[in-house]
This record gives C-alpha cells, sequence and structure tokens, in this order.
C-alpha cells in the first residue's frame, strides 16, 4: 500500500504541473468524487505528506484536486461501457490498488494524459479500479494490472509498449491518427529536439512520391518510435546534422553518444521498420522490468550481458561500449544491476551463479535457448573474442556443473562435467537417477536405488549413479520430470531405457536383469562377493 500511496501522490503532482485549464466533457455527476476514485488517497496518506514537508499550502493542494478531478474520468460498474460508447476516442488506465507497477505508472499515464490535452488531442482519459469493479473491468477488457487499452470508436487496442510518458504519447498520437509530425520551422525543430527522445527524421520534397509514401506506411505500422517529416533542409540539418546534398533522407536519432544512424538502401516500409528495430537501442541496454519483453522480442538474437553491481559497472561501461560499436545491429549489449535481485537472480540461476558477486558476463541466442558463458578475464581483448566466436557460431554453449567429485561411493555422483566420461563413454552398464533437491518423490526413489545398487554390487559391468539436475546439465540429458530413472546399456549409449519410477525395488531388479541379460546364477555370484546389505535380499 506505501508504494500505491506514493504513486497516487506523485500523480496530484504530475497533474497539477501539467494540466492545462481545458477540461474533459464529463457529466457533473460523475465529476464530483473522481479524485477519492482516482488518486485513492486516504486523509493518512495526506496527513503523511504535510508531516514530510509539505505543509502550508493547502490551498495549491485544494486546487490540484479540483484540476485532477477534470482530467480522468472514473469507471465503475454502471458507467464503463457507456463510457466506451460516449467517446470516440478513450485511454484507459486499469489499475488495482495493490498493485507496485499500477503505482509506477500512474504518474506517467497523468504526464501523457496533459501533454495530450496541450497539444489539443481529442482523447479523453479514464482510469478504472479493476479489483473493486470486476464486471466493469470484463466488460472493457482489464485481463490484468496495469492495464492501457484505447477504444477509437469502440475498437480496443492493447498498449504493450514502455511505462513512460513520450512512448504512450507517441502510441496514441499514431493510433488516432498522427503517425508523422510534420516540422517546417527551425523553432519548432529546435522545440522538438528539447524533449530528448528516440525519433526517424525524413527529408522529402513535396511529401510526395513512392518513397514518400513508404515512409508514412512504416510511420503508421510502427507503434513505439515517433517519425517526423520535413521539406526543409535546413530544419532537418538542425535535427540530424549529418544530412548533405541528399534530395530523399531517413535516419534515427537517439538520445545517447551514439546518436545518428542513417538508412542505407531501399526506402521501402520493410527495411524502414527493420532499420528501427535494429538500431534503436542505445549500445548498452540497462535492463529493467519495463523494457524486458523488448529485450526479449528484439530482432537481435544473439544478445551479451552483463552483470554487475552499478559501482563496478562504472569501470567497465566504456569498454564494453567500446566492444559493442563493432558489432552494432549484430549483437546487443545488456547490463544488469545484480543489486535488483528480481531481475538478475533469474539469469544468474540459469547458470548456477545465483551467488556471484563479481562482474560476470553471459550470451544468449534466443533463437535457440542457448546460453553462454565468458570464463576468461573481463577485458576488451577477451570480450572481443567471445563476441567475435558468438557471432561465427564456434563459441560452445554453457551447461551448469558442480564441481567434479573426488570420491566415488557405491552410486556414483555424476556432474555436468562428467556426464560424458561417467555415462557415456564409461564401458559398463549405467543405471543413472536424476533427481532435484526439491523433488517430493526423490528421496524415496534414492533409497531404492541403494538398495539396488548394494543388491547388485558385485557385477562389475554395472554401475549405478546419479546426477542433481538442479546444477548440472548436459545436452544429451533432457528431463523435465523428477525423478527419472534411466538404463544406459554399455553397447547403445545413444538409446537408454526410461525405467517406472512406480516400480517396486523387486521389480526394477527384474527389469535391470532382463535388458542387461545378467543371469540369476551372475546375481548370486555378485551378492556373495558384496559386502553385507541388511534386508536388501528380502525386499528384491
Amino acid at each position: 500500500m506505501r508504494a500505491w500511496r506514493v504513486g497516487a501522490v506523485l500523480l496530484v503532482v504530475a497533474l497539477a504541473l501539467a494540466v492545462s485549464a481545458a477540461r474533459l466533457d464529463l457529466d457533473d455527476d460523475d465529476d464530483s468524487d473522481v479524485l477519492d476514485e482516482l488518486l485513492a488517497i486516504d486523509e493518512e496518506a495526506e496527513r503523511g505528506r504535510l508531516d514530510a514537508g509539505g505543509g502550508g499550502g493547502g490551498g495549491g493542494a485544494a486546487e490540484a484536486v479540483r484540476r485532477a478531478q477534470s482530467m480522468v474520468l472514473a469507471l465503475d460498474n454502471d458507467n464503463a461501457r457507456r463510457a466506451v460508447e460516449d467517446h470516440a476516442e478513450l485511454l484507459l488506465l486499469g489499475y488495482a490498488p495493490w498493485c507496485e507497477r499500477s503505482a509506477q505508472l500512474m504518474p506517467r499515464f497523468a504526464e501523457a494524459a496533459a501533454a495530450l490535452r496541450a497539444m489539443g488531442s481529442a482523447v479523453a482519459f479514464a482510469k478504472l479500479d479493476g479489483e473493486r469493479y470486476p464486471k466493469a473491468a470484463a466488460a472493457v477488457g482489464v485481463k490484468g494490472f496495469p492495464t492501457v487499452i484505447l477504444f477509437v470508436n469502440g475498437t480496443e487496442h492493447a498498449y504493450h509498449g514502455q511505462h513512460t510518458k513520450d512512448a504512450i504519447v507517441t502510441w496514441v498520437r499514431k493510433k488516432t491518427g498522427v503517425p508523422v509530425i510534420r516540422l517546417q520551422s527551425k523553432d519548432s525543430a529546435e522545440e522538438f529536439l528539447k524533449k530528448d527522445q528516440t525519433f526517424v527524421i525524413g527529408l522529402f520534397k513535396n511529401f510526395e512520391g513512392p518513397e514518400y509514401e513508404e515512409f508514412v506506411k512504416a510511420a503508421t505500422t510502427d507503434d513505439e518510435v515517433q517519425f517526423v517529416e520535413t521539406s526543409d533542409r535546413s530544419v532537418a540539418k538542425i535535427l540530424f546534422p549529418g544530412i548533405t546534398s541528399e534530395e530523399q533522407f531517413v535516419g534515427l536519432v537517439k538520445s545517447e553518444p551514439e546518436k545518428f544512424e542513417k538508412l542505407e538502401g531501399e526506402f521501402e516500409e520493410k527495411a524502414i521498420l527493420r532499420f528501427v528495430e535494429l538500431n534503436k537501442f542505445p549500445l548498452i541496454t540497462t535492463f529493467t522490468e519495463l523494457n524486458s519483453g523488448k529485450v526479449y522480442s528484439s530482432p537481435i538474437k544473439l544478445q551479451v550481458f552483463t552483470f554487475s553491481e552499478a559501482y563496478d559497472f562504472e569501470d567497465l561501461e566504456s569498454m564494453v561500449e567500446g566492444v559493442a560499436r563493432a558489432f552494432k545491429t549484430k549483437i546487443m549489449f545488456i547490463y544488469v544491476d545484480t543489486a535488483e535481485e528480481k531481475l538478475a537472480k533469474p539469469f544468474l540461476t540459469l547458470y548456477g551463479l545465483e551467488s556471484e558477486n563479481k562482474p560476470t558476463v553471459t550470451a544468449f541466442d534466443t533463437s535457440n535457448g542457448a546460453k553462454y558463458l565468458m570464463e576468461a578475464d573481463i577485458n576488451a581483448k577477451n570480450l572481443r573474442e567471445f563476441c567475435l566466436s558468438l557471432l561465427d557460431g564456434t563459441l560452445p554453449p554453457y551447461h551448469k556443473s558442480e564441481p567434479v567429485p573426488q570420491e566415488k561411493g557405491l552410486v556414483e555422483k555424476v556432474v555436468g562435467r562428467t556426464f560424458d566420461s561417467s555415462v557415456l563413454e564409461s564401458p559398463q552398464n549405467v543405471f543413472l537417477e536424476v533427481y532435484t533437491p526439491w523433488c517430493v518423490d526423490c528421496e524415496a526413489i534414492s533409497k531404492n536405488v541403494e538398495k539396488l545398487a548394494k543388491h547388485f554390487s558385485g557385477l562389475d559391468n554395472l554401475k549405478f549413479a546419479r546426477i542433481d539436475a538442479s546444477v548440472n546439465e548436459h545436452p544429451k540429458l533432457k528431463v523435465n520430470n523428477y525423478p527419472t530413472l534411466f538404463v544406459y546399456p554399455a553397447g547403445d549409449k545413444s538409446n537408454p531405457t526410461k525405467v517406472s519410477k512406480k516400480l517396486s525395488v523387486k521389480d526394477m531388479a527384474k527389469l535391470i536383469k532382463q535388458k542387461l541379460q545378467i543371469s540369476d546364477v551372475e546375481t548370486v555370484a555378485a551378492t556373495d562377493n558384496a559386502p553385507p546389505a541388511e534386508n536388501v535380499k528380502d525386499e528384491l
């Protein structure tokens, strides 16, 4: 609730600062208690804010309340469907009071609403507490929190972009018929640059011709990046100083050191869209919860991740940027702050490195799920070689492994690094147990495997082994359910037999003898030569 209140207070501030005197055409009845619904601020939260240093501005706060009320329509079970039908264009925020991401999005939503209003947009704005009004949420398509939906003449458009003011504004303008902003004066270009955003600039004489039509198509199809156009070269040079004598030009401008990218090749919709997709990210993308979906869906399938604390990355950043520049559009470079445990730990767990506290470099190929680990020291030379090998397909994939065990027991411990030598290349028949520590049935099955190992311990051509799949991997061991039991015959290790874990110990022993053609005489002899094992014979 604390995060919700902070977000609510920020929403009041954002609306109070940004909204103009213009008001939406809302019913007076709806306007009376919008603040309670919109912000969910109770008297205790307001008192806490004032006590923390906000006191003394009672009149200003009251005015902020009145102005905030005029901006957003509060929906409920009675008016939700009607609001969609009554407004040609309606931008809706579906939220829940307990949702932290809702609290984070609310001030950005308010900023976007105020910015669109200042631009003269006819879009109306609404919000809906989906937890309090589930019937209304279902009626307007709110299925999770937070949800942003734009209704255009009743047609629903779900927003999946970044939770920033500029991203929301760009998306809404594109969906409501303004895919391209036209700039025809130096003053308008300089004012536009103050927004410090990523945008595509197009220079076209008279705004006509097949190339210009393809540019507009690309602008309409792309939902995220703002497209701007001009026919004046002097205006274009303010936005993209590198323009020379081209009659037509398309470029991408980003708010980072690697700021300008020029489209080379045909001015076709697909080519323009791919150019934008490949170049819109910075040299190093800082991974966040909000941009994670865009990272995963990037057309750049080879991705190199650097995991470290922020202060460590300060020493690495310029070096990583230098390497990233050489692989631009081919490899995406991403930084993950390990202090953000919710972001870093899921990745590091894939490598068995969740307890690491030093900088780590990994890589993913999102086209096939392969993962890689840079085990050399992190420096420019090693990182460049790592990336070259990743790019040309010669980098060996990484598989988790515990350290190689020093001792072998009655049931041999196998790890990722010894799976080949202990199982696939072993001259013996191998009975393998694949387990995980968190598996409910694994402990009981492990005891049965130990009984079998004792019973057959005198046989030289049969050994029992187990591997902990939570911390060990091998490309030829694909298991999804635990425990899983296999018999690897000495003569054909590529075709192991799966053994049902539901079998009794006695039936497992019969199956082993049948599959490996072990006679009763051999079993008796093996048992006679084996160390004493209490109760094993009786159970078998």
